[in-house]
């Protein structure tokens, strides 16, 4: 807002408000885009992870990323009786996806198959698709490459996690989501190039019964909740170092109350936060809610993508995470027609849809430019919601200037015409 002078005796605006807009003015190059420090891409040394403050390091203590896709298929092909994987899992395929400069896949599991239970053919679940899990990861490592293993498909008590009941669950079910965890954690805890997400998409759910468990009643009847803090004790039960993604709220989409009182005693804990556009995934909050959580911990996008079939918002997101030192997992590396549930390729030979083009394109130029990895400081981490702040106090600045104007222009006014009482 602009205020136009007022011919005649000159009206003075209140000296505070010059000096806070000077303190003001003087500050904003503060919240500009600073804030991250960058280190040069040095040898990473074994392939390894672990959290140090709020970032990654591999294997020589250099900050690292998660930059990759999801491999979807393994979390429904073994309940369909089908086989372990949806498209080809060997090494040449493996290295069509590391060709993309990605060095993270994501691999969904299914409980019921981990654990052959609950009717999961017995060809493809039990120790069959235990070993098959464990053959992949290992070959993801031989092409260089960490593993997110991560529950996805889940169902209580002797229901089947199949398409019907087991996809899209609120959250861990206590029956089997704290063994579940405590036989992968048993079987990876040695691999320190596996990171484990302990549950897809949490939603429908307070915040309360995110952290700690509760009893819920959904389509399906009336059941117990796993919380977060049980699926982490029950993994550093195990002895396993890994570390450990803890979704947000809201399908994973909210992290406005992480971490909600959830502790690991190891200090190795990431938010993982899933964000597609268009969506209703809060993808509008990322530098107000997003980034001041990746002050303190790492944050992971362990599902981004577009679901218009075009690259334009992956490019915008994809830059922005950059910047904020936030590590990104596509989804998904599959073939299907959908672009709702969105694709990467048309092929496994690694032809990209549109919107693959743009992920691929961008992990691309990260490559051949040796872009360093940023690692967010707290300046960084807040710039965006202190300008949000110091742009509100401008306002209610210049509106007190201008009351205070208008009130004595009122009363000037009043005067000439002989009104008094004010």
């Amino acid at each position: 807002m602009s205020l136009r002078p007022h011919s005649g005796r000159r009206r003075k605006v209140p000296a505070f408000s010059f000096v806070l807009v000077g303190l003001l003015l003087g500050a904003l190059p503060l919240w500009g885009p600073v804030g991250a420090m960058a280190f040069e891409q040095d040898s990473p040394g074994p392939l390894s992870i672990r959290i140090v403050g709020n970032h990654f390091v591999d294997g020589g203590g250099g900050p690292v990323r998660l930059l990759g896709v999801n491999r979807s298929g393994t979390e429904y092909a073994c309940m369909d009786g089908k086989g372990f994987f949806d498209g080809p899992s060997d090494a040449a395929s493996i290295a069509v996806m590391a060709s993309w400069h990605i060095n993270t896949v994501r691999v969904p599991l299914n409980e019921d198959c981990w654990l052959g239970i609950n009717g999961a053919p017995a060809t493809f679940s039990g120790s069959n698709y235990r070993d098959a899990i464990v053959a992949y990861v290992g070959r993801l490592h031989a092409a260089g490459l960490y593993a997110i293993v991560d529950l996805h498909w889940s169902a209580q008590g002797t229901l089947p996690a199949n398409g019907r009941t087991g996809q899209g669950r609120q959250m861990a079910d206590r029956d089997h989501a704290p063994a579940f965890w405590r036989s992968v954690a048993t079987t990876f805890r040695t691999d320190p190039a596996v990171v484990f997400d302990l549950f897809n998409e949490p939603h429908d759910i307070s915040w309360n019964c995110w952290q700690n468990g509760c009893t819920t009643s959904d389509a399906t009847g009336t059941w117990e909740v796993a919380g977060y803090q049980s699926l982490v004790d029950a993994v550093r039960g195990t002895g396993a170092p890994n570390p450990v993604l803890v979704a947000g709220n809201r399908w994973a989409g909210d992290l406005r109350g992480w971490p909600h009182g959830v502790h690991d005693p190891i200090h190795q804990l990431a938010a993982s936060w899933h964000v597609y556009s268009p969506g209703p995934r809060l993808d509008s909050l990322r530098d107000l809610v997003v980034r001041p959580v990746a002050a303190t911990y790492p944050v992971v996008a362990a599902e981004f993508g577009e679901k218009d079939c075009a690259p334009a918002w992956v490019h915008d997101f994809m830059g922005w995470a950059d910047d904020a030192g936030i590590s990104y997992v596509a989804w998904t590396w599959n073939t299907w027609p959908d672009c709702g549930n969105p694709v990467l390729i048309t092929a496994y030979d690694g032809t990209p849809t549109a919107y693959g083009i743009g992920v691929r394109d961008h992990l691309a130029a990260l490559w051949q430019a040796n872009a360093s990895t940023r690692v967010l400081t707290p300046l960084g981490a807040y710039a965006p919601l202190a300008g949000a702040g110091a742009g509100a106090i401008l306002l209610i600045v210049a509106f007190l200037g201008m009351s205070v104007f208008t009130l004595r222009r009122l009363r000037h006014w009043k005067r000439a015409q002989g009104v008094t009482g004010m």
